[in-house]
């Protein structure tokens, strides 16, 4: 399959940013930036409490509204959870599972990252998976082998056909908020790797229509750089997405070509 045919996908993570009056003014931001734009599919992944007011705004556009986090049971007592059929009641069509400040900050696992994932494809959302190394890991040479090995775990068990439904971002942690950002041929090379382990479990098809992503401080202004390599299908944008024109220019840079 040929890589044109591959959607490249920008998604805003707000992280824990913006009350509902405050998401609602951006996310009409976004829209007035961003409307009539074609060739990239537009994601605002906003905190669990905006996503009833964002959805409003959104709906009918061509901009799709995401969750941060989703729980891997259906229903139970989790307190705090939100389960993926929740999510979907909402209007939510992704989610972003496996994110580095939730496995740093909340204890997620591969494993765990793994049944997540499950939960929201099988309920019908869409994933965008997160995976990365730490600077340290990668100052002791084990990118590749470290994000082969997430990338494998939290695919376990998916179908080849859900694999439709599955985007990769690789988020090198050093790289997220930091300010720092990985080069362009730093992001292409890990990109590619992963699209290689999937080429290994799923098929050379399968891996050349998955759409993966690059995060980590990627902004207006060397966004456009990443995103003309070939394996860089979009991005994972952090701070850059609170800022409705910068957000704008990102889209605007995946479109091209």
């Amino acid at each position: 399959m040929s890589t044109k045919k591959r959607r490249k996908v920008i998604a805003g993570n707000w992280k824990m940013n913006m009350t509902p009056t405050e998401a609602k003014e951006l996310a009409k931001g976004v829209y007035e930036q961003v409307k009539g734009k074609k060739g990239c599919d537009v994601v605002v992944c906003v905190p669990f409490v905006d996503i009833p007011a964002v959805a409003q705004i959104v709906k009918g556009t061509i901009i799709k509204l995401g969750a941060q986090n989703v729980h891997f049971e259906e229903k139970g007592a989790y307190t705090g959870e939100l389960s993926a059929d929740m999510l979907k009641a909402v209007g939510c069509e992704y989610v972003i599972v496996g994110h580095s400040e939730r496995r740093q900050y909340f204890a997620e696992t591969d494993q765990t990252v793994n049944k997540r994932a499950l939960a929201a494809l099988n309920a019908g959302l869409k994933v965008i998976i997160c995976v990365g190394e730490s600077l340290q890991q990668r100052e002791e040479g084990v990118t590749e082998e470290l994000v082969r090995m997430q990338t494998k775990i939290a695919l376990r068990d998916v179908t080849a056909e859900q694999m439709a439904n599955v985007v990769i971002a690789y988020e090198p942690i050093w790289a997220i908020g930091t300010g720092k950002t990985a080069t362009a041929d730093q992001a292409e090379e890990v990109c590619g790797q992963i699209r290689k382990v999937i080429g290994e479990v799923y098929g050379e098809a399968v891996a050349e229509a998955t759409t993966v992503q690059y995060g980590g401080s990627m902004n207006a202004k060397n966004c456009e750089e990443l995103l003309s390599k070939k394996d860089v299908d979009g991005g994972l944008i952090g701070g850059a997405s609170l800022k409705a024109p910068d957000f704008a220019v990102i889209v605007n840079a995946a479109t091209k070509g």
